[in-house]
């Protein structure tokens, strides 16, 4: 595959103004990083229902907050009138993306990975509509797996007929290959066959749905770029790309990791009230940009939102999360979440949805130190002494400053004990 400037190019930049509305709502709420020939893309989606994916891997049991940002682009293709595709990836998740690592990554059974497909399915069925039988409408979206494809590839014919159209010397210079070996961290022959894998998705989408746009995070860019190559040579067809910004907090941490680790999407590994108070702990200077983003509020209302100054943007943060917690785990949940941080931080009371941790020693009695280790507050009892030292520990909203404090059946409140690590972390533990 020659390296041409058009190749290497195709308009990275976008455009500041767009006739269709897809595009004018993506550009509206800060989705778009790079377009190719964006005048193209936008008149045909002005005038016709265009078909677009973005891939998600099946490297674990749940999507997390980092995902939410696709899943988002989907959600407004299929809003302004267009067909999305949710392609799982089966196929390329037995070899490792290497775009944006530092190692590679460990390798899953096809047992682990299908478990992990069935497990992420779900979250799709929040944001998109999916088709049912004949009456589909033309933009019902689709759900796809490139194990359908991949898993069954010969590989002297698939080198013979799609290999031949890739040339190292521009894989070599990509940011996803050129990185690691930069700095001397090992990249395998599996994962640098990963852009070739993700280039074919792209054709074989086509062929199968008639998609014509991939979009994913600006990390992705030279993977999208060979898939538009090798549907120009295979199928003598015009594919487009379009990426969305790599997101940070302002203060320049990566999205959707916290202290306590990845904010999954799913609820048996982040509850909603957790999910929910992630979005309430937003830093002031995120909140209009990911009000855009991770929530469907009309702009007016975002702008209103945004002109809270001081202590008013709490109100902004508190919708901001019941929002974003919908979106995921539905209105019912979402308003829980945010009743029961009312009623811990507002209203002194327990909350009924916190975080709840059965420990059986509370018939008996339990230490302080081992409670707040069992029930994740803190990762060891040194940390959990060091807490009380500080005065961060609290047992029913009261600082505790006694190391040796044991728990036991008298501290029960309406059947619980609240443990609380700071403001805004609550645990209730609970006799079994």
């Amino acid at each position: 595959m020659a390296a041409t400037r058009r190749e290497l190019n195709y308009q990275k930049t976008s455009m500041t103004t767009y006739k269709s509305d897809f595009l004018n709502v993506l550009a509206e709420r800060g989705f778009i990083h790079q377009v190719s020939e964006p005048e193209a893309l936008d008149e045909l989606a002005r005038t016709s229902t265009i078909t677009a994916y973005i891939g998600f891997d099946c490297t674990a049991a749940s999507l997390h907050v980092g995902s939410l940002l696709p899943i988002m682009l989907l959600y407004w293709l299929q809003q302004t009138g267009h067909r999305p595709i949710a392609l799982m990836g089966g196929g390329t998740t037995r070899v490792g993306d290497p775009s944006g690592k530092d190692e590679s990554r460990r390798l899953l059974t096809d047992e682990a990975i299908n478990d992990n497909l069935k497990a992420i399915r779900e979250i799709f069925t929040r944001f998109l509509r999916f088709g049912e039988g004949a009456s589909d409408a033309a933009n019902d979206a689709i759900m796809a797996n490139n194990a359908d494809w991949l898993n069954s590839l010969n590989y002297i014919d698939f080198l013979r007929d799609v290999g031949r159209h890739f040339s190292i010397n521009r894989m070599l210079a990509l940011d996803s290959v050129k990185l690691r070996l930069e700095r001397q961290q090992e990249l395998s022959f599996l994962e640098f066959n990963y852009m070739i894998l993700q280039a074919y998705d792209f054709v074989e989408l086509y062929r199968r749905h008639g998609c014509v746009l991939q979009m994913g995070g600006s990390d992705q860019w030279g993977n999208i770029i060979s898939g538009i190559d090798l549907g120009r040579r295979l199928n003598n067809a015009q594919f487009f790309a379009l990426t969305s910004p790599l997101i940070t907090t302002s203060s320049g941490a990566k999205m959707g990791k916290t202290a306590a680790g990845a904010v999954w999407l799913n609820a048996d590994l982040v509850s909603p009230y957790d999910y929910w108070q992630y979005w309430r702990n937003t830093e002031d200077g995120d909140v209009e940009r990911f009000l855009k983003l991770f929530t469907v509020l009309p702009l007016e209302e975002i702008a209103r939102l945004a002109a809270l100054k001081d202590q008013e943007i709490n109100e902004a943060k508190k919708i901001l999360a019941t929002e974003a917690t919908a979106l995921v785990h539905g209105r019912a949940a979402a308003d829980e979440a945010a009743t029961t941080a009312r009623t811990t931080f507002e209203e002194g009371g327990l909350g009924a949805s916190l975080p709840t941790v059965e420990i059986d020693d509370l018939h008996t009695h339990v230490r302080v130190l081992d409670a707040a280790v069992r029930a994740g507050l803190v990762s060891s009892n040194g940390e959990a002494r060091r807490l009380i030292r500080g005065g961060g520990l609290k047992v029913n909203d009261v600082t505790e400053h006694d190391e040796t404090r044991l728990l036991t059946p008298d501290d029960l409140k309406d059947g619980v004990v609240k443990l609380s690590l700071g403001r805004k972390r609550h645990v209730l533990l609970k006799p079994v």
